[in-house]
């Protein structure tokens, strides 16, 4: 019973030695962009800034024995909001543009895995096909769909019949 979790635990750690690297090769500037963007996406940000907000208003609509600085409507506050805005969009799409790469990474390394995989389950039935036949199993060796998938499967062929497919819709 240990096997299967050792195995299942060298996969989970090759997993995360990949994320890791991912994290690794990032630069001094992505970091500090992933770390803002996580803040940002915090409940503290939106905290902050109702603290923020309400402060200003507070500051700039009751008299609490200080000079309103910015009156309503308040364009002060509306033009650090939207510049604020133009800043806080910039680094979501730039954390977005990263995991979309690491998502094709990934996304590389499973056609990989799948195209090898299909190979080797292709070299498998064909192994058991013959021996189906050694030992006089002829149904299973006769099995037309066994037979089709011994076959080995041309992925661009695969690629091209899809995206024929894929247009027609």
């Amino acid at each position: 019973m240990t096997e299967p979790l050792s195995h299942l635990r060298s996969h989970i750690e090759i997993i995360a030695k990949h994320e890791q690297e991912f994290l690794e090769r990032r630069t001094r500037s992505e970091r500090l962009g992933d770390s803002l963007g996580t803040f940002i996406g915090s409940l503290t940000f939106v905290a902050i800034h109702l603290c923020w907000f309400s402060a200003w208003i507070l500051f700039n609509v009751f008299p609490l024995g200080i000079q309103h600085f910015d009156p309503f409507p308040f364009s002060l506050l509306d033009s650090i909001v939207a510049l604020e805005a133009i800043f806080l969009a910039s680094f979501i799409v730039m954390r977005q543009s990263r995991a979309s790469r690491r998502s094709d990474e990934r996304d590389h390394l499973m056609l990989q895995i799948l195209m090898l995989t299909e190979r080797e389950i292709t070299a498998v039935l064909g192994v058991e096909r013959l021996l189906a036949a050694r030992m006089g199993l002829k149904e299973v060796e006769a099995n037309e769909e066994i037979e089709q998938l011994s076959q080995e499967t041309s992925i661009d062929e695969v690629a091209q019949t899809l995206q024929e497919h894929l247009t027609e819709d």
